[in-house]
């Protein structure tokens, strides 16, 4: 009996700093955009305070409760270990994996980087406010960005 090959997959669902379509093309310039879409049964949380980057980091966490919007990209195998080093995937913090996103057009299959940390910790308002830019340069509703903008974070002491 012949062994499956795996189909690669070249769609990647931006949820964080990614989401920002401008942002993308610098990292991954051969990489369209492709749509948007939701991560059913995820939630947008923070984590990693521990790991020494002075916040906590974006990622996603199951939730069968929540949703999290995300803009898929086609990223050509070219692509993807630029995409690697900005992500600092050599580090051993982060993991890649598939997952469903629902779309007007079905549920294709994608890749997405996940933190391999524990949830916790605030964000900066920095930080926030650029997911919620880049939420809002990909077509997320104005509900989502609004709550992102409402999320708490940390406040840095005047110096």
């Amino acid at each position: 009996m012949p062994v499956p090959t795996l189909v690669s997959v070249t769609l990647y669902a931006a949820y964080g700093s990614n989401l920002d379509p401008h942002r993308m093309a610098e990292r991954a310039p051969a990489s369209p955009a492709f749509g948007t879409g939701w991560l059913r049964g995820w939630r947008l949380t923070f984590a990693g305070d521990d790991l020494g980057w002075g916040q906590s980091l974006c990622t996603v966490v199951e939730d069968e409760r929540e949703s999290v919007f995300v803009m898929l990209y086609d990223v050509p195998p070219a692509d993807e270990p630029s995409l690697d080093v900005w992500e600092d995937l050599d580090l051993g913090f982060w993991r890649k994996i598939r997952v469903r996103v629902h779309t007007l057009d079905g549920e294709p299959l994608a890749w997405l980087y996940v933190l391999d940390a524990y949830e916790g910790g605030l964000p900066t308002v920095e930080h926030v406010r650029m997911i919620a830019d880049g939420a809002h340069k990909a077509g997320a509703p104005a509900d989502y960005v609004a709550w992102l903008l409402s999320m708490p974070c940390q406040e840095i002491p005047n110096d």
